[in-house]
């Protein structure tokens, strides 16, 4: 255990899904909850899961943050590209503003530079800035999703996912079609 900032936590832990304990995914849902303020959905928790989480928690194993990478398909010029999509960034209100966030990233980071070709992302407005300062950047092309009836638009009030180019070279006049799921699609 290492002080960070004046609050003493572990190393992120990494898991998949599969190896977390009831308890863990109670605690990992009530801080979703709590930080998105009750706006965070049954869909949203499910988008969550599958995947593998970043956990930080403090000297006496309180969650202090957490994030996920799960598995998505972007379809971009004709090709599929197995894509992780970082899901569920949350740090708890107290110890904001401490590094934490980064911690999470850093650990989601490592396993999409060696699982996935592209790394993408759906950003709030309060967290758009950690995203950026880690180089992550904002398409300027078109998206979309790929429904059940075919493409389809997503609301002109959607903002462009944030991407992490692994190992795809994409062009911005060809979109983005991410696959289909309930709830927001990015």
């Amino acid at each position: 255990m290492a002080p960070e900032y004046g609050v003493p936590v572990t190393t992120p832990r990494t898991a998949h899904t599969a190896d977390l304990t009831r308890p863990e995914l109670r605690d990992v849902r009530a801080l979703l909850d709590d930080a998105f303020d009750g706006g965070f959905s049954d869909d949203d928790w499910d988008h969550t899961l599958g995947g593998v989480h970043a956990l930080v928690r403090d000297g006496t194993g309180a969650l202090l943050a957490h994030g996920s990478v799960v598995q998505r398909r972007v379809v971009h010029a004709g090709r599929s590209l197995r894509t992780g999509y970082v899901e569920g960034v949350a740090v708890r209100a107290d110890v904001r503003g401490r590094g934490l966030g980064g911690q999470v990233m850093a650990a989601l980071e490592r396993v999409i530079d060696g699982a996935y070709v592209l790394g993408a992302l759906s950003a709030s407005a309060d967290g758009a800035a950690l995203y950026r300062g880690r180089g992550w950047e904002q398409w300027q092309g078109d998206f979309a999703a790929y429904g059940p009836d075919g493409t389809v638009r997503l609301p002109e009030d959607e903002s462009p996912p944030y991407l992490r180019r692994v190992t795809a070279a994409l062009d911005p006049a060809h979109p983005l079609l991410f696959d289909w799921r309930g709830g927001d699609i990015l």
